[in-house]
């Protein structure tokens, strides 16, 4: 009796051993088994957030540099606002600081008038459209039965030549200056050449505004017109052209366009319509 108590006492040891084992083997396994469920969770969020973080940054780096991009464009085309005029050849074409003319542009009927010249032959500055010669023919002439001697300074101007004359004045004398007198390339009227200045054969003010004072001066402000030609920066009109006074300054337009400006003593500009 006293053995199978003793006996029964060890089953029942053993049974609960086996079973606190068991118990723990389990807990050890639920817990194992969370840690690892836990760590991939939380290396994909980490990995998430690196990869999110990762492309927002480089959407504002796209951004920036788009941003710079966009900039340095402007910089590089701030001077392409202006107009390009799509009519180079016509001689009632308006050049000036807001419309340019077409790279490259050079007419194609560049002669020299039958005219005293103030400069040596072969120089391009004797240079003037063939339409424009022929009326530059007609009022020295006129001028000449007037009694009075003109003399042809300065025509045509390529871009290149034109360049050198804008860059040398802001030099030697300003950019302020150099922009009320003088075009930068590609918006000179010479490089049309429709233009020409003009002075007394005395050479008496040549290129000054008291040119106006001259008897030569004068008649070309009275009678230019009938000969197709404007002064084309009257005085008093400065905001509208961007240019100072230049009595001297001819522009070929036609006979009609001319008279007609004339009359309403108005610019190129206000003629058609183009000014600021």
């Amino acid at each position: 009796m006293k053995k199978t108590a003793i006996f029964i006492l060890l089953i029942t040891f053993l049974i609960g051993c086996q079973q606190e084992n068991f118990l723990a083997q389990q807990i050890e396994k639920r817990d194992t088994q969370q840690d690892y469920k836990e760590e991939p969770e939380s290396f994909v969020q980490v990995e998430e957030e690196d990869k999110e973080q990762a492309e927002q940054g480089k959407e504002e780096e796209d951004k920036g540099n788009g941003e710079k991009q966009e900039n340095e464009q402007i910089d590089e085309n701030k001077d392409d606002s202006l107009t390009v005029i799509d009519n180079p050849d016509s001689v009632s074409l308006v050049v000036n600081k807001q419309r340019k003319l077409p790279d490259g542009f050079e007419p194609d009927d560049l002669v020299e008038a039958n005219v005293p010249y103030h400069a040596a032959e072969g120089d391009p500055k004797r240079l003037i459209r063939k339409v424009a010669a022929d009326a530059l023919e007609d009022l020295f002439a006129a001028a000449k039965e007037d009694d009075l001697d003109l003399v042809a300074v300065s025509g045509y101007r390529s871009y290149d030549r034109q360049k050198q004359i804008y860059e040398n004045n802001v030099a030697t004398k300003g950019q302020d200056h150099a922009d009320k007198f003088s075009a930068k390339p590609g918006t000179s009227e010479h490089q049309t050449g429709l233009a020409m200045d003009v002075a007394s054969a005395a050479l008496v003010a040549v290129l000054e505004q008291s040119f106006i004072e001259t008897e030569e001066g004068q008649w070309l402000e009275d009678h230019a017109h009938e000969h197709g030609f404007i002064i084309r920066y009257p005085e008093g009109k400065e905001d509208i052209t961007g240019y100072s006074y230049e009595p001297w300054h001819l522009r070929y337009v036609g006979k009609e366009t001319a008279t007609e400006i004339y009359q309403a003593q108005v610019t190129l500009e206000e003629f058609f319509g183009l000014y600021p």
